[in-house]
């Protein structure tokens, strides 16, 4: 009679369990919308003192750019040598950090003039950076960021990134905000919000609809790419490559 109460208790308790939550998804409003260069094939973007930094790729087109935000003219460029592809950047302190796809080497460049500074190396492919106040991290194509030093860009942790237990792959642009890391993921409208010290997606954001690609001259690599965060003024921008446009956006909770 007692381990029938007990069974019976216990089967009680996981009825009445609440299921798990699905990962919430937000919407966007679009705030306002500024030309962004058609030939630029967005890898990697921020925003520091009034002003967009881009990189962009591809093979002999690839450079480091300084925008002005409301006309979106380059006001400042850098050429890489041919051979690489050019993908993501971000700034620390007076220097510029860039990555490139397949040559596993970085370039580091003077914020000011985009002189180069020095190379760096790092195993397998690179993707895109964004940073905190300690650590730069770095997307790779995979489920996993990798964590460098600032100061020798040297590998120094990982953070796997899932939601609802299952890896989150494709990981590409980063961008911190408000102590998350937005992180587009590749070939989709959607930027996961990851929490940096667990790694675990705390929510998605849709952004389809945000712009017809259908209508870009190729629509199946011309994808949503570009994320960048204006701290002090609480601006989201978010564009793609090759688009005519990027686009300053609120988020909408879910529901709403």
């Amino acid at each position: 009679m007692i381990r029938w109460l007990t069974c019976a208790a216990v089967l009680g308790a996981l009825v009445i369990l609440p299921a798990q939550a699905a990962t919430p998804v937000y919407g966007y409003r679009v705030v306002h919308v500024y030309p962004h260069d058609t030939s630029a094939y967005t890898e990697g973007l921020f925003y520091k003192d009034g002003y967009l930094y881009e990189s962009t790729g591809e093979a002999g087109e690839s450079t480091v750019r300084k925008v002005a935000l409301e006309s979106g003219k380059v006001l400042q460029r850098h050429d890489l040598p041919a051979q690489y592809f050019g993908e993501g950047i971000v700034d620390w302190g007076t220097r510029i950090v860039q990555l490139t796809w397949k040559d596993q080497l970085g370039f580091v460049y003077d914020l000011d003039t985009f002189a180069q500074q020095r190379t760096f190396d790092y195993p397998g492919e690179g993707w895109a950076l964004t940073r905190d106040d300690k650590h730069l991290y770095m997307s790779d194509g995979s489920a996993v960021l990798r964590i460098l030093d600032p100061a020798t860009l040297a590998t120094i942790g990982s953070l796997m990134v899932t939601d609802d237990g299952k890896p989150v792959t494709n990981l590409n642009e980063l961008e911190w905000v408000k102590g998350e890391i937005y992180a587009n993921v590749w070939m989709t409208d959607r930027i996961a919000r990851i929490d940096p010290a667990t790694g675990h997606v705390t929510g998605w954001i849709d952004l389809a609809g945000l712009l017809d690609t259908s209508k870009l001259p190729d629509p199946t690599n011309d994808v949503l790419n570009g994320i960048a965060y204006d701290a002090q003024h609480d601006r989201l921008f978010v564009t793609g490559k090759r688009w005519p446009r990027l686009f300053e956006i609120t988020l909408v909770p879910p529901g709403r």
